[in-house]
């Protein structure tokens, strides 16, 4: 059961990062933190993987205050998918019709669908950003939703302005990867061990699961 669990975390999180590659090459927009990502990217020349697991550290430095604790997938979080991201990029080309864009920008939705169900139903904890969300909606008493909406807003409106690329892609990732990973998530959960199940949330879709850990994502 362990060596599963073990196998679909890394699994995950090396196609969450390849995703990210994906969606950055289809040129059509990005996700809220990753318009972040790539707008500090194009300000400081780092590279956008290394930008991803800087921030991901930093935003564990916030957990403190929520009284959060990471798990080891939360670490394994913070470093893999950065440096899956600058692979992926390294390996991929950008595309500059439209067709191979919106090929590579469904590619993207659908690889990132089947990654966070990966390591979701890994169990071994919430990546640095979904954490901040939970921490943020356990503490304040606000609803998951409302504080994942709050904190996606500031993070997208401060990737706009340092020069992180919003278009359809973004709005495609808002609308889809719930109901994605919603769809996918029963074929790759691993059973809690017996006695262990506990409340957790899906911090993809703002809903609840009975589940033995919270989820392990990628955010």
């Amino acid at each position: 059961m362990m060596t599963r669990r073990l196998i679909q975390l890394f699994t995950g999180l090396a196609m969450y990062g390849i995703s990210l590659a994906l969606f950055i090459r289809a040129g059509l927009g990005l996700d809220p933190w990753d318009v972040f990502h790539q707008g500090v990217a194009g300000r400081t020349g780092l590279s956008i993987g290394v930008v991803v697991i800087i921030v991901s550290f930093l935003v564990l430095l916030l957990w403190i205050p929520l009284r959060q604790r990471p798990g080891f997938g939360t670490l394994c979080n913070a470093i893999l998918v950065g440096v899956f991201a600058d692979v992926g990029l390294a390996l991929i080309p950008a595309f500059s019709h439209l067709g191979g864009q919106i090929a590579l920008l469904g590619g993207a939705v659908l690889l990132n669908g089947i990654a966070s169900a990966c390591y979701i139903g890994a169990r071994f904890g919430p990546g640095a950003r979904d954490g901040l969300m939970t921490g943020l909606a356990r503490r304040t008493g606000w609803s998951v939703r409302l504080s994942r909406t709050l904190i996606e807003v500031v993070v997208l409106a401060a990737g706009w302005l340092l020069g992180g690329s919003v278009g359809v892609g973004t709005v495609v990732y808002a609308l889809a990867i719930g109901p994605l990973v919603q769809l996918l998530l029963p074929y790759f959960q691993v059973p809690a061990a017996r006695g262990g199940a506990g409340r957790a949330v899906n911090a993809k879709s703002g809903d609840r699961e009975d589940q033995s850990a919270a989820p392990a994502t990628a955010s």
